[in-house]
């Protein structure tokens, strides 16, 4: 009996299967650390205790991307370690804030498996659920990946979830005591308000991050992401390592500080979509679209749901003629984030 894991193939997943995944890891101030040093992280509910604290919590709640590349991190070895390409998410909802001290576990349920025409790769639907040492939702979120089969066979009788397009904003979860009636502006970095913003309107977020292959793996082993394509430069016939595709979500959204410095907390991930790969010594830039915006009971708190595109072009660019999307675009993810009203 082989003592190590080759991954599982398509053919070894199945719907209803639940997969308690390893290994529980604990995250402190090392973690956030190492993330701001990573990705220039700015905003400033996640970068200082007293700001937090002005705004009603009892201090600075580690960054949301945190709980979800280390809850993801932990699918990889059952979920994808043999996937052929990481497809789409929804219905993600960040639900408990990651303090620092908290212990994350992750448990995913097969909810769809779909084998394509070639008989030689399947699509898998996973909804992975992290927790904390408390037993209280961290967050959830579904995934899809594409993934090889181990060898020709039967294909299962199809089952495709239905899932919503966008997290409506009745079921968004506000942190318990958040409230920016006596929000900082000054401290915060910009001036921009909730009602400042209008639907339609496309930010460009001017900066640009160029990658290298160094960070991205450092990046990658902080989640303690063991997919293959992201380290071994001999898994790809052209020789590349491929960046891990939440690098490039964490890269856009520090990026995004530059003209969103108040989107200060994110509260779920409607879709996303990994448009094209990224590779080493590409130059990561972001634009933003803001898509809707909706009230919250919370004090002073609005909620803004927004586009956020990686490129290595323009922005407001995306799709080309064909509804395709443009070879310089890596990322389009959609999301929910809070905001001072």
């Amino acid at each position: 009996m082989s003592k190590t894991n080759a991954g599982r193939f398509f053919e070894d997943y199945a719907v209803g299967d639940v997969i308690k995944h390893a290994v529980p890891r604990t995250i402190k101030m090392g973690e956030r650390a190492l993330y701001h040093a990573l990705y220039p992280a700015r905003h400033a509910l996640h970068s200082s205790d007293m700001f937090a604290q002005s705004c009603g919590l009892p201090f600075s709640p580690l960054d949301d991307l945190i709980t979800f590349h280390t809850v993801f991190g932990k699918t990889v070895p059952d979920v994808s370690l043999n996937a052929v390409a990481n497809l789409g998410y929804a219905q993600g909802r960040w639900l408990t804030p990651l303090w620092p001290g908290d212990t994350i576990t992750a448990t995913s349920e097969v909810i769809g498996v779909k084998q394509n025409s070639n008989g030689k790769t399947g699509i898998v639907w996973v909804c992975t659920t992290g927790q904390n040492q408390h037993g209280e939702v961290l967050m959830e979120y579904v995934r899809w990946v594409m993934v090889r089969r181990r060898a020709e066979g039967p294909a299962p009788d199809p089952v495709v979830p239905e899932l919503s397009d966008v997290v409506d904003p009745a079921d968004l979860v506000i942190p318990k005591g958040l409230d920016f009636s006596n929000y900082d502006f000054d401290l915060a970095g910009e001036p921009h308000r909730w009602g400042d913003y209008t639907v339609g309107e496309v930010i460009d977020h001017v900066d640009g991050v160029t990658v290298e292959e160094a960070e991205h793996m450092l990046a990658t082993r902080l989640w303690q992401n063991t997919a293959k394509v992201h380290f071994d430069a001999t898994h790809r016939a052209d020789g590349k390592r491929l960046i891990y595709g939440g690098h490039v979500i964490s890269m856009a959204r520090a990026l995004s500080f530059n003209g969103l410095a108040n989107a200060q907390m994110i509260v779920a991930l409607n879709g996303g979509a990994h448009a094209n790969p990224c590779f080493a010594r590409e130059t990561i830039r972001a634009w933003s679209e803001v898509l809707d915006k909706a009230e919250t009971d919370a004090p002073g708190v609005g909620a803004i749901r927004l586009r956020l595109v990686a490129t290595t072009g323009g922005a407001g660019e995306l799709r080309g003629d064909d509804g395709k999307y443009l070879p310089e675009v890596l990322l389009d993810l959609d999301y929910w984030a809070l905001m001072p009203i």
